[in-house]
C-alpha cells in the first residue's frame, strides 16, 4: 500500500507547483491507506516524501532562458570593398579568368549587396592570400573583438562563464576555436566547451539551442555563443555554382550572453520562448543543395544548388508547421486546418497571418532572392523586410550572424519595445531551418549602441534590381 501511494505521489509532482500543497496531500493520502497500527510507518514514508519532493523541485529544468546581451562585429572603414574595387581586384589579381570575372560582376549587380561590405585583411592583398595564417587572422580578429566588447559592456567578468559554445562553418582549427577563446580570454578550467562545425548559416541558432538544453539542466549558470564564417576561404576556381559564395559573403560575427540565473532577469533584453529546429536532410535535393566540394580541377569550393530558394522554402514550411501551434492565435490555426480541408476540393491553402504573433522578423540574409522569397511567402511588407535587406546591403551574407545583424538594425532603430516579440528564421546547409522566438523584457531605449548605431540615420536605402558596379 505504501509504494502504491508513493508511486500515485512521484506521478502527481509533474503537475503540481506549490509543493507544500503536495506534500500535505500526499501526507492525507498516506494516513488514510495506513492501518493505525502502522503509523510508525508514516514517519519512514514522510521522510521519503519529503526526499524525492526536494530532489524533484531542485533538480527539475530551469524553465527560463535570458538573452543578456550581443554584440555584431563592425568592421573597421578601411576594409570596405565597393563593387567597383572587388571586379578591379579580381581583374588585376591573376585568380580568375575572363569568364569567370563577368559572371562575378553581373552576380554583384544583382545580389542586393551595397558598397560597404567588408573583407578581411588576405583578400584585400594582391594576389589575395588563402593562407590557414590569414584565415587565423580573420577568426581571432572577429571573435576576440565581439567577444571583449561584450564582455566590457555588460561588466562580465570570464571567470563567470560557464558554458561556451562557438561556431564557424568552414573554417576549422586544432585546438577548437573554442580552446582558442578559453585561452585568450581567460576561462575556468571546468567551462563546458564545444564547437560546432558543418552547420553553415544555421549554426547560430543551432548553438542557442544546445546552450539552452545545457542551462536547462546546469542552473545558475551564464552560456557565452559565438558564431561566424570564414571568408579568407574564399573559392579560387571557375565553376560558377562554387563562385556565388565569393559575391555574397563578406566579414562578421557575433558573440551573445545567455543566462538561467534569476538575478539576471531585471537586466535581461530578451527572453526565449520558442526554439524549433529542422532538418530536411533525408531529402536529397536538400541534402545536395550546399555542399562543399571539390570542382574539376581539384579546387575546393561550396557549391550551391540553383534549388535553393524551393528547399529553403520547403525546409521554412516544415518548420512553421512546428512553430504555428505554439504561437500562433487559435483563430489563424481553426481559419489554416479549414483551408486544408477545403484545399482537398481545389481550394488555396490559407497562409496564416503571423503579424499576429509577431512585431519583428529578422529573417536570414543570405541573399536577395532568399529574402524577397520568404518574405512573400509570409505575407510580410517592406517594413517587415526592411532589416534583413538593409544587412544584405551593408554587411552582405555573415552567415549564422546576418539575423544578429537585423536585430542590431532595429534596435538601433528603437523599433523594438518592451513586450514585442521578434521571429528569427535562420536556413543553413543540410538542408536546415530554424526559428527562434524571443520576447523584449526590457526598455531598450530609442539609441541603442551596436553595430549599426554609426550611420542609423542613413538607412533605409533604396536597394535598386541592377546595381551601379
Amino acid at each position: 500500500m505504501i509504494l502504491s501511494t508513493l508511486s500515485i505521489t512521484v506521478i502527481s509532482m509533474k503537475n503540481v507547483v506549490d509543493p507544500y500543497s503536495l506534500l500535505m496531500h500526499l501526507l492525507d493520502l498516506i494516513q488514510t491507506s495506513i492501518p493505525s497500527k502502522h503509523l510508525h510507518l508514516l514517519a519512514a514514508a514522510a521522510t521519503t516524501l519529503i526526499l524525492l519532493g526536494g530532489f524533484y523541485f531542485t533538480r527539475r529544468p530551469n524553465k527560463y532562458i535570458y538573452l543578456i546581451g550581443f554584440s555584431c562585429y563592425r568592421p573597421p572603414d578601411w576594409s570596405r570593398v565597393p563593387l567597383s574595387s572587388y571586379i578591379e581586384h579580381t581583374n588585376i589579381s591573376c585568380v580568375f579568368n575572363d569568364q569567370s570575372i563577368e559572371f562575378q560582376k553581373k552576380l554583384l549587380e544583382r545580389s542586393g549587396l551595397g558598397n560597404e561590405t567588408c573583407f578581411p585583411v588576405g583578400i584585400h592583398q594582391i594576389p589575395p592570400d588563402f593562407s590557414f595564417r590569414s584565415g587565423m587572422l580573420e577568426v581571432e580578429t572577429v571573435m576576440f573583438t565581439t567577444v571583449q566588447d561584450l564582455l566590457t559592456k555588460l561588466s562580465i567578468n570570464p571567470t563567470t562563464i560557464d558554458i561556451l559554445i562557438t561556431s564557424c562553418g568552414i573554417f576549422c582549427t586544432t585546438p577548437s576555436m573554442a580552446t582558442i577563446v578559453i585561452n585568450k580570454v581567460g576561462l575556468r578550467s571546468d567551462v563546458r566547451s564545444f564547437h560546432l562545425a558543418g552547420m553553415g548559416c544555421s549554426a547560430s541558432l543551432k548553438s542557442i539551442d544546445l546552450a539552452r538544453d545545457l542551462l536547462r539542466v546546469h542552473k545558475n549558470s551564464l552560456a557565452l555563443v559565438i558564431s561566424m564564417e570564414a571568408t579568407t576561404t574564399g573559392y579560387q576556381g571557375k565553376k560558377k555554382s562554387m563562385l556565388v559564395t565569393n559575391c555574397l559573403f563578406r566579414m562578421g560575427g557575433v558573440a551573445i550572453l545567455l543566462s538561467n540565473h534569476k538575478r539576471d532577469k531585471p537586466r535581461a533584453r530578451y527572453l526565449l520562448q520558442h526554439l524549433v529546429c529542422t532538418h530536411t536532410g533525408s531529402n536529397d535535393t536538400a541534402y545536395n543543395c550546399i555542399t562543399q566540394e571539390l570542382d574539376d580541377e581539384g579546387i575546393v569550393g561550396v557549391s550551391l544548388s540553383k534549388d535553393i530558394v524551393q528547399v529553403a522554402g520547403d525546409a521554412l514550411k516544415a518548420n512553421m508547421k512546428l512553430l504555428g501551434p505554439l504561437v500562433l492565435p487559435y483563430t489563424q490555426l481553426l481559419r489554416y486546418g479549414w483551408s486544408l480541408i477545403r484545399s482537398m476540393f481545389g481550394a488555396p491553402i490559407y497562409v496564416p497571418d503571423f503579424h499576429k504573433a509577431f512585431e519583428h522578423f529578422c529573417i536570414h540574409a543570405g541573399g536577395k532572392a532568399v529574402i524577397d522569397a520568404i518574405g512573400k511567402g509570409l505575407g510580410l511588407d517592406a517594413e517587415n523586410v526592411e532589416a534583413s535587406r538593409m544587412t544584405l546591403y551593408r554587411f552582405g551574407n555573415t552567415s549564422a550572424a546576418s539575423i544578429w545583424y537585423s536585430l542590431c538594425y532595429m534596435e538601433a532603430k528603437g523599433r523594438v519595445k518592451k513586450g514585442d516579440r521578434v521571429w528569427q528564421i535562420s536556413l543553413g546547409s543540410g538542408f536546415k531551418c530554424n526559428s527562434a522566438v524571443w520576447k523584449c523584457v526590457s526598455d531598450l531605449g530609442p539609441c541603442v549602441q551596436n553595430a549599426w548605431s554609426d550611420r542609423t540615420h542613413r538607412y533605409p536605402v533604396e536597394v535598386p534590381n541592377v546595381m551601379d558596379t
